[in-house]
Formats: C-alpha cells, sequence, structure tokens
C-alpha cells in the first residue's frame, strides 16, 4: 500500500486534499486500515510517517505548512465519541471537523494576513486553543493553550482560527521584545482587523497589563486608534453633506468651569459628538462614570451628546451620519441650549 492507494471500505471522495494526507489513526481504521498495517507503513523509510500521536501523514516528504496546522487541529479536536473522529460528508463538505480547537498565537495572525509575523514554516511551535478541561499536553511542534471559554472561531482557508484579539493575546503573552508587540498591536488596528477597544479587552483579561513594554504598546495603540477614528469621523462629516463643525473643541460656560472636550460641536445647532475610544482597563467603570457626568452637564445646559464608537463609524459610517444629522435636524425643535465658550483643545 502506498499512499495514493484506496482506503476501504470507505473511500476519501468528500475529503479535501490536505486531509487525504493527514488522517488520524482513528479515521484510517474508520476506512478498513488495521492497526497493524499503520504501523508497518510508518516504519522508517516506510511511505507514512507519524505526524503526531494519533496522526498520520500519508506521504514520506516533510509535512507542508498546512499539513502542519491541520495536524495540530487534528491532535487537538475533540472526537464526538471515541474512536468515531468527526468528518465532513458528502452533503456538508465545509462542515467544520475540528470540534473544540482552533489556532490562535502567531500561526493564527500569520493566517489573518499579519506581515509582522513569521511565515508559517518559520514558526518552531503552533499554538492551539482547547477548552481548561481537555486533558491534552503539548507535543511536538503543538502547544497547548487552555482558556474557560472558546471565543467564535473564524475560518480563514477551511481552518478554524481565533479572532484578531485573542490571537493577539495569545501571541503577545509569550512575547518579551517591546517592539515586536508594538509591531503586531499596531498592524491590528492599521490594517484594519480589530479596533483598539477588543485588543485592550483580551490584553486586560489574559492579565498582561502589568507588564511595562506591553503598556507602552497600548498607549500606541490607543493613540494609533483615535486617529483612524478621527479621520474616519472627518470623512463622514464630508462624505454624506454634513454642515462642517468645530473639530477637537474645549467647551466652558462663561468665565465658568470647563466643561469637557468633544471631537466636533455644531454651536448653532448645540449638537456635539465625541469619540467613545475608551481602552477598556480596570478603571473603565471611572472612567465611563466621567463620560457620563460630562454628558449629563452638557444635557443640561441644552447641548446634545452624540458618542461614535470607532467600530460603527468603520462599518456603519452612513448610519452614524444619519444619527448625527438627526440630531442636527432636532435642534429646531428644542429651546436653545446655553451660551458656552468654544476653545481649541
Amino acid at each position: 500500500m502506498t499512499h495514493n492507494t484506496p482506503l476501504s471500505p470507505r473511500p476519501l471522495r468528500h475529503l479535501s486534499d490536505v486531509r487525504r494526507r493527514v488522517l488520524t489513526t482513528a479515521q484510517l481504521r474508520s476506512h478498513g486500515v488495521a492497526a497493524t498495517e499503520i504501523a508497518e507503513q510508518c516504519r522508517p523509510g516506510g511511505p507514512w510517517q507519524q505526524l503526531l500521536p494519533g496522526v498520520v501523514l500519508l506521504h514520506p516528504g516533510p509535512p507542508t505548512s498546512e499539513e502542519r496546522l491541520h495536524g495540530a487541529l487534528l491532535f487537538t479536536a475533540r472526537e464526538p465519541a471515541p474512536g468515531v473522529p468527526a468528518q465532513p460528508t458528502p452533503d456538508s463538505p465545509h462542515r467544520t471537523v475540528y470540534a473544540d480547537a482552533m489556532i490562535t498565537g502567531l500561526a493564527a495572525l500569520t493566517l489573518h494576513g499579519f506581515s509582522a509575523t513569521p511565515p508559517l514554516l518559520a514558526l518552531d511551535h503552533v499554538d492551539v486553543l482547547v477548552p481548561r478541561m481537555r486533558r491534552l499536553r503539548s507535543t511536538s511542534y503543538v502547544r497547548v493553550l487552555r482558556t474557560p471559554a472558546l471565543p467564535t472561531p473564524e475560518q480563514v482557508t477551511g481552518l478554524p482560527v481565533a479572532p484578531v484579539p485573542r490571537a493577539l493575546a495569545d501571541a503577545v503573552a509569550d512575547l518579551t521584545d517591546a517592539e515586536a508587540v508594538r509591531r503586531l498591536l499596531t498592524e491590528a488596528v492599521r490594517g484594519g482587523h480589530c479596533e483598539p477597544a477588543a485588543v485592550v479587552r483580551e490584553l486586560n483579561q489574559a492579565k498582561l497589563l502589568s507588564r511595562p513594554h506591553v503598556v507602552d504598546a497600548v498607549d500606541s495603540l490607543v493613540a494609533e486608534g483615535r486617529a483612524i477614528a478621527e479621520a474616519r469621523l472627518y470623512r463622514m462629516v464630508r462624505e454624506y453633506g454634513l454642515p462642517d463643525p468645530v473639530w477637537n473643541v474645549d467647551l466652558r460656560l462663561p468665565g465658568g468651569p470647563h466643561l469637557g472636550g468633544v471631537d466636533a460641536y455644531w454651536p448653532e445647532q448645540g449638537v456635539a459628538v465625541e469619540l467613545d475610544t475608551r481602552a477598556p482597563r480596570q478603571d473603565d467603570d471611572a472612567l465611563w462614570s466621567e463620560y457620563a457626568r460630562k454628558r449629563e452637564h452638557l444635557e443640561r445646559l441644552g447641548i446634545t451628546v452624540v458618542y461614535l464608537t470607532p467600530r460603527k463609524l468603520r462599518d456603519a459610517m452612513e448610519q452614524q451620519a444619519a444619527v448625527v444629522r438627526t440630531a442636527l435636524m432636532a435642534a429646531d425643535d428644542r429651546d436653545p441650549a446655553a451660551h458656552v465658550v468654544v476653545l481649541p483643545r
């Protein structure tokens, strides 16, 4: 038997090409290959090789990066019943076959298209995220990471991959190079993969914000995210024909206290826009209370405050423009706002 010999009694037509080259011993047995035959084919110099415990590569050469990833997932995936691996079927060939396992860390970021991460074959290990209660140990090139709650995976080239914020947190946990961390976080935001708040939330949950080099990178990340969000706000006003506001100003009562800064303000209508670029950290509740106090104070003075999130500006700019336009139009139906002093911020 060679790696091209059809296995019986079940054919492999329903499997993708790579899944015909990487199979578990349970899958091979379900196709009629006896354990003794598997051992014979995997002998030194034989046509097959054991890629990982219980995972067989059906050719003698070095595994490709795709084969390494599929092998890692086959090794870590939960089988629906002992000895009965989950498999796609002819009527559902794209169904995920890797239950309770997903690629994370640097390998996941490379799959997501990051340029700051090494090529897959250059990685000395592949991180795989599994539920905390799974009884698995890291072995060979597979490093098992456990979590109390698995995120919903994204399908990338047919593989379950952790979302970018979670993959970033798992990658950063292993990095001590401040510049490498900064590059990854910057690319995540500048490349449009995710918003800063989502990244900081994951880093906070992973208890990584106590590391100085991570905190420094996060500060740069938040500044980068704010600059991108401000550019989107300018674009929204321009492209959707909103009247020009005054940008980035502080509001004060005449001869009175400072009321707070806003990102855009329409004095005639008494409407302010503020970008909600809070980065969730341990003091998030206190920061939100400060936002709420400022909003309440301004609205008592008759100023309508519209909060926009960077994500909504990215994904639903037209809808956000409609929200602002509605607030501007509603100014005609309410009492004029109190006079405030507008100063550059």
